[in-house]
């Protein structure tokens, strides 16, 4: 009968055992499926992060090819006669000018 006693309750402490191993795993499943949702709503965020620089980046380079062209073209004659006329109202000698009363 003892033996009989002790084998129950190994039985006993065995399913116990499983048990509580189980229950261990379950809640570290949960833990590390409830921490990559929040990462993969990080990684999402980062992307989204990612896109808006990249876009910003293309801006700036377009920004400064046009500062560039811009810089090239104040360095022209053209640059110098057109801010004279607009600025001094320079004109050439014989030039005629044409005014717009605002009719």
């Amino acid at each position: 009968m003892a033996t009989r006693a002790r084998y129950k309750r190994r039985r006993f402490q065995n399913r116990a055992g499983i048990i509580w191993a189980a229950i261990v795993v379950l809640i570290l499943v949960t833990v590390v499926s409830i921490k990559s949702v929040g990462l993969m709503q990080k990684a999402e965020e980062y992307h989204a992060r990612e896109a808006a620089l990249e876009a910003q980046i293309a801006e700036e380079t377009q920004r400064s090819e046009e500062i560039a062209e811009f810089e090239k073209y104040t360095e022209t004659r053209k640059y110098i006669e057109d801010t004279a006329k607009e600025k001094l109202g320079l004109v050439y000698p014989g030039e005629i000018i044409f005014k717009n009363t605002g009719n």
